[in-house]
């Protein structure tokens, strides 16, 4: 059986960071194929849906997730098994917003208990990085795939 490939990436965004954070990084990241979607250069066909989590603990995840792949099918034709989902570098990474989401492996669970597919990060920010260089910030643990 073939793989199917990506046609939807789903970008979880940190409830909390959204009041700050417009989502440009992630969405220009992934409009560009860099920092954490550059497995997907040249798939021009991939739409990206960006979300927030909704609070702790991922309130929102498994409602919007749920709808996600039900919009998905009935709208665009789109499978759950062409859908991906990137949890955002502001909740797996040690940033200017806060330390990494300590609720990662519940949300990533929900997540593929709905049968989706998931990676880790989006967006990486320079300055967040020189911070990490300077020791300021935690070393990546959770790199974007």
């Amino acid at each position: 059986m073939d793989k199917k490939p990506v046609r939807l990436i789903g970008i979880i965004q940190c409830d909390f960071a959204k009041e700050r954070c417009s989502g440009f990084g992630c969405v220009n990241s992934f409009t560009n194929r860099i920092d954490g979607f550059t497995a997907y250069e040249g798939d021009a066909g991939v739409m990206a849906v960006p979300f927030n989590c909704g609070g702790c603990p991922g309130r929102r995840i498994a409602r919007t997730a749920a709808h996600l792949i039900k919009r998905a099918k009935k709208k665009a034709d789109i499978e759950k098994d062409e859908i991906v989902i990137h949890l955002s570098s502001c909740m797996v990474t040690d940033n200017g917003h806060y330390p990494p989401c300590p609720h990662l492996d519940y949300i990533e669970k929900i997540l593929k208990r709905k049968g989706l597919k998931v990676r880790k990060g989006s967006y990486k920010s320079k300055t967040a990085q020189k911070r990490r260089d300077e020791g300021l910030y935690d070393s990546l643990n959770r790199d974007c795939d």
